[in-house]
């Protein structure tokens, strides 16, 4: 048996990158998984549903409260329930810079996706939970909750100090109902998107790296295996945590050469 076997597991962001290898692990593990992504990402969604167990795609707006409820409705009616929200949406675009130059358009575009969409996946997931007699919530922050940063992305900083927090309410409010809601915080991963922006600039990356630990970014997989843990049973008494997955980053001072 798997370690999600039955679950019912609604994942935003997962038509690429950390999202997808996690909807490939979770089906692996015996979950039904709804694919979520924007519709205009459909193609890819619907090639990760494919490749999953039991799966479909669903194209939603996160930031949109109509569309996350139709997203839970369609996943309840298909799967009798929802049993795991995992809100991994989010977006970190080239705009996004230093607050002496980030706009408020920028500002309030970043913040739409990443700090409204958890809170509306949150708000509309959680009650699903509930409904079953409990579940997990896993809200993807990240390590740029916990330490700045010189090369400044303002506006994705705040937006995940507020997953953060917002995961942390929850947690407790939630406890004794049987939902628990952690947050899931990523170093530097090696997706196609961070992959290019540093082929486009090596010093970029080799700015980066020297302050890694290991001396490398996270794969897609690794993180995914963190949130499959958080999604299972396994991680039963493991609740409000800020649940690093950084390679030690945040705990760097000096680095080995």
């Amino acid at each position: 048996m798997g370690r999600l076997e039955g679950k019912a597991v609604v994942i935003t962001g997962a038509a690429g990158g950390m999202g997808r290898e996690a909807a490939l692990l979770f089906s692996g593990e015996g979950a039904r998984v709804c694919v979520a992504d924007l519709p205009v990402v459909e193609e890819a969604g619907d090639r990760t549903a494919q490749e999953c167990r039991e799966a479909f795609f669903f194209g939603v707006d996160v930031a949109e409260p109509a569309s996350v409820r139709a997203m839970y409705a369609e996943t309840a009616r298909r799967f009798g329930g929802v049993d795991v929200l995992y809100n991994n949406a989010g977006i970190m675009p080239a705009d996004d810079d230093s607050i002496l130059v980030t706009e408020p358009e920028a500002w309030d575009r970043v913040q739409a996706v990443n700090t409204r969409g958890v809170y509306l996946c949150c708000k509309y997931g959680i009650p699903h939970l509930l409904e079953r007699g409990g579940g997990s919530v896993i809200n993807v922050a990240s390590f740029v909750a916990l330490a700045g940063s010189a090369t400044s992305q303002i506006s994705y900083t705040a937006s995940k100090g507020a997953v953060l927090a917002m995961s942390r309410e929850l947690a407790v409010q939630f406890a004794r109902q049987g939902v628990r809601v952690n947050a899931l915080c990523p170093g530097p991963v090696e997706t196609p998107l961070v992959m290019r922006l540093f082929q486009e600039d090596p010093a970029a990356y080799e700015r980066r790296r020297v302050h890694l630990p290991m001396g490398r970014l996270a794969q897609p997989r690794e993180v995914a295996n963190a949130a499959l843990f958080l999604a299972s049973d396994e991680s039963s008494y493991v609740n409000g945590t800020t649940f690093l997955v950084d390679g030690g980053l945040t705990a760097a001072y000096v680095t080995p050469d």
